[in-house]
């Protein structure tokens, strides 16, 4: 009987630390992956933005908003009946962090901060935009910030 307790309690622990393993594994190919996929995360997160910046002044038919790359690769964002207020977008690559500063927003309002994260697919790994551990729909957030920059209700 005291055999078979210990046999039991030896096959539960070594299932445990194989569960771990794999998991702190797991855990390293998606911080390689975002680390790899991350500049590309941040390019299709400019391609996304510019984009809708465009297609906000096609329907204005006037250059309402500016859609800037700085010299430090942040992308800022202003609307011209808005001078002061602004949306900075800023790559963090070391800690796959990007961060969203609107300064139209109410005071109460969080700043936006999205990781990159990396995730397997059937045949490999990739990486998006994560925040509270969710994909991000990255034209919903960022059509909501520029309803803010340009003084209009988040939601239409």
């Amino acid at each position: 009987m005291g055999n078979d307790s210990i046999r039991r309690a030896a096959q539960e622990y070594l299932a445990e630390r194989l569960t771990e393993e794999g998991l702190t594994a797991e855990e390293k190919l998606n911080r390689d992956a975002a680390n790899a996929y991350g500049p590309a995360v941040w390019k299709h997160l400019v391609e996304t933005v510019t984009a809708m910046c465009k297609e906000w002044n096609f329907v204005t038919k006037d250059p309402t908003l500016t859609c800037n790359e700085t010299v430090l690769g942040d992308l800022r964002i202003r609307c011209s009946g808005r001078a002061p207020h602004q949306i900075i977008i800023h790559y963090e690559p070391k800690r796959r962090l990007v961060r969203i500063e609107n300064t139209a927003r109410e005071d109460h309002e969080p700043k936006v901060v999205l990781m990159i994260e990396g995730y397997a697919i059937g045949s490999g790994r990739n990486a998006h935009l994560v925040r509270n551990h969710e994909p991000v729909n990255l034209e919903n957030l960022m059509l909501g910030q520029i309803r803010v920059l340009a003084g209009l209700r988040r939601k239409g």
